[in-house]
């Protein structure tokens, strides 16, 4: 993903003048696809497929989106089981991203999971900033009339993340949110990069702001990132985290990179949950934790 981004934004100087930048640029940053890899296929087995279907305020066109469901086992017990709704980042569909869902099952939420649409079994469509943002707001309304009543919870992982801000930003029925290495904006992402310095960020369509809608969240927030992760650097993670202004925690998984977090940092999360949504038991181990 890095490789391409940097390709991206050193071109975009080049094509200021093209009908296509638009359409360039959300090809690089979302690069919809249906690749996975074989741990999220045995990650996704025995998970529920399911659809969603809405008419496209953006497109006019009508829209069907893949999911995929994991209900745990404390579901159908407990009438206050909370439930998830997971956003992926780019590149891999949801069934590369079943493994992270899973774990976030472990950690006792049922997990819908979606593809935005381009990627696996959804409309192909090429999707957008604005059109992910449709995805994932029919989503939640989805599990709100599927299971009224059950706290809801929004998760989002790298860019996924921004996503997940700005769907807690609209809504005022989530429980919580929790995102993983996640960014304050994409021009800032691209500032990290070694050719950071091209004066691009006005030619940037896609711009994932969620640094300017953090403080729109009227839930507690949850920021995690990887002490290790070289695709968003930690920074950005924590500048996020200082622009909320609710009730929120930052965790760094010491280790943690931008794939593995959700893995190497599970003790983390538990004791995170449990401290911030009292949703879980916290457990013992080396918590870097930060409340407001």
């Amino acid at each position: 993903m890095k490789r391409l981004l940097v390709t991206l934004f050193a071109a975009l100087a080049m094509l200021a003048g093209c009908a296509t930048l638009d359409e360039k640029q959300r090809a690089w940053i979302f690069q919809p696809s249906d690749r996975s890899w074989a741990g999220g296929l045995s990650a996704a087995q025995g998970m529920e497929d399911i659809w969603i279907e809405f008419p496209s305020q953006v497109t006019g066109q009508p829209v069907k989106l893949h999911g995929l469901w994991a209900q745990n086992e404390n579901f159908t017990q407990r009438k206050d089981a909370p439930i998830l709704l997971y956003l992926h980042g780019a590149r891999f569909n949801v069934t590369g991203s079943a493994f992270r869902a899973r774990r976030m099952e472990e950690l006792g939420f049922s997990v819908l999971a979606i593809d935005y649409r381009g990627f696996g079994k959804s409309t192909n469509d090429l999707p957008s900033e604005n059109m992910a943002y449709e995805d994932a707001r029919a989503a939640w309304d989805w599990l709100g009339q599927k299971y009224p009543g059950r706290p809801r919870y929004i998760f989002g992982h790298s860019l996924g993340g921004a996503i997940a801000i700005e769907l807690a930003a609209q809504v005022n029925d989530e429980a919580g949110t929790v995102v993983e290495g996640t960014f304050t904006s994409i021009p800032d992402v691209v500032s990290t990069f070694k050719w950071g310095w091209l004066p691009v960020s006005l030619l940037i369509t896609q711009r994932f702001e969620a640094v300017k809608r953090v403080s729109a969240i009227g839930s507690p927030l949850l920021v995690v990132h990887g002490g290790e992760d070289r695709l968003i650097q930690p920074e950005l993670g924590r500048r996020l985290y200082a622009a909320a202004t609710g009730r929120k925690s930052f965790v760094l998984v010491e280790g943690g990179s931008h794939h593995n977090t959700n893995s190497v940092g599970q003790a983390q999360y538990r004791a995170a949950l449990s401290d911030l949504f009292g949703l879980a038991p916290s457990v013992p181990g080396g918590v870097d934790v930060v409340r407001n």
